[in-house]
């Protein structure tokens, strides 16, 4: 069964020294976490806190063709995980028709983000979350600096500087 979920934090696991992309069930507390790169973190951090760049990056350029080609992105799915490598779809409606597309999860999610839809993931992947672990996660991705005044260089630095030491304790 598919669960919607969003984006409810970025931060770098201390652990593996990666980026790490917290996905939410919209109805509820389970979390599924995906490690992400530096550049695709980045792009959804900006496009969350809507800091735009003077050229499209990758993701921006994305949604123009997906736009301008006449479709619609319905949904982004998270399909599967095989051998610690998360799988994901695109699933677009365009002038013949519904397509399909196999992509990377950060990239999805960046481009679902720019597009305002919705992301799903097996119910099987979503890991609960206990009241301890919560109030862990958010003291250490909470505060900090305000991204919306931030340059590339500097979100960087914001998102280096969020400490979720309890992301490491997840493993695909």
């Amino acid at each position: 069964m598919m669960i919607e979920v969003t984006v409810a934090r970025l931060g770098l696991d201390s652990a593996t020294n990666s980026f790490v992309v917290i996905l939410r069930e919209r109805a509820g507390r389970r979390v599924l976490p995906i490690w992400i790169g530096q550049p695709e973190a980045e792009s959804i951090v900006m496009q969350m806190n809507q800091v735009k760049r003077e050229r499209p990056l990758t993701h921006d350029l994305c949604k123009a063709i997906i736009v301008g080609m006449g479709g619609t992105l319905r949904r982004v799915s998270i399909t599967r995980v095989q051998k610690s490598t998360y799988y994901a779809e695109l699933q677009l409606d365009g002038p013949n028709g519904p397509v399909a597309v196999d992509a990377r999860p950060s990239d999805s999610i960046a481009i679902a983000l720019r597009l305002d839809a919705p992301i799903f993931a097996p119910e099987s992947l979503l890991h609960a979350v206990d009241d301890e672990d919560e109030v862990s996660i958010e003291d250490r991705l909470s505060g900090g600096t305000d991204a919306h005044e931030l340059t590339a260089e500097q979100l960087k630095a914001y998102l280096e500087q969020l400490r979720p030491e309890d992301f490491g304790k997840f493993s695909p």
